[in-house]
């Protein structure tokens, strides 16, 4: 389904931030990406919907090369690539329905969608999503009225709005305390298993990938350090991701 071949990102001032890193990703898959703040999470997930550019190296989706794509070609691949960001990236001043309405964008006559006009179908489909999610009932108030974990969870409904096939997920529930924290990861996994989407997505704390992800790969300096089973983390494979004095929690 993916397929990250020998990529590399080389930041200016000649930060090295992603080194020759490999791996394939089968569609179904619940991957987590781990690591310390720096190591590359997240230049790993932008570079995957180029809103990173990679130095070099070839990211390939459904036999599509991504990285040679056109703009045209890039609008079109991104339909099927949800992202939802730590700080949520909504139009706080905006109603919910807007925000969520807003994964629709991809589909709709640009002209249309300057001035927030979409289908029955388009809004009906957004009031399923935030059903889903819970928060039907805060539809139409205000993104700003709404608390972090609500926000975060207006973000997954509007990247569902897109049919996606894959979600890139760039440390959702880093900003929630651990029970909201759950919550966001429980949604992600339902889509998972209910949706067949695959998921990728960047964590902190070990807990929460034993908990959800079916495979690990761990960065550390951009290098790939690891990629298997979260179980296969042991203390020795840990302390060479995360560094000899890291203290293991979960």
């Amino acid at each position: 389904m993916l397929e990250i071949k020998n990529v590399t990102k080389i930041y200016d001032g000649n930060v090295l931030a992603l080194d020759d890193v490999s791996f394939n990703i089968k569609q179904g898959e619940f991957l987590a990406i781990i690591g310390l703040s720096g190591s590359g999470k997240s230049t790993l997930l932008r570079c995957i919907n180029r809103l990173v550019e990679p130095t070099k190296g070839d990211i390939i989706m459904d036999d599509i090369n991504i990285t040679n794509a056109s703009q045209d070609e890039l609008r079109r691949i991104r339909r099927k690539i949800g992202m939802i960001f730590q700080h949520f990236n909504l139009v706080e001043r905006s109603k919910v329905m807007t925000n969520v309405l807003a994964g629709r964008l991809g589909y709709t006559n640009p002209a249309m969608s300057l001035v927030n006009r979409f289908s029955k179908n388009d809004v009906e489909m957004a009031l399923k999503q935030l059903e889903r999610v819970g928060i039907k009932d805060q539809a139409y108030k205000r993104a700003d009225e709404l608390s972090g974990g609500q926000q975060q969870r207006v973000s997954i409904a509007r990247a569902m709005m897109q049919n996606p096939k894959l979600i890139l997920a760039d440390e959702p529930v880093a900003s929630l305390d651990p029970v909201l924290a759950h919550s966001i990861m429980q949604y992600l996994e339902k889509i998972n298993k209910e949706d067949g989407v695959t998921v990728i997505c960047s964590l902190h704390f070990l807990d929460l990938v034993h908990r959800y992800a079916n495979r690990a790969i761990a960065l550390n300096a951009g290098k790939l350090m690891f990629d298997g089973s979260p179980k296969d983390i042991d203390d020795e494979k840990f302390k060479e991701i995360y560094g000899k004095e890291a203290e293991r929690v979960g």
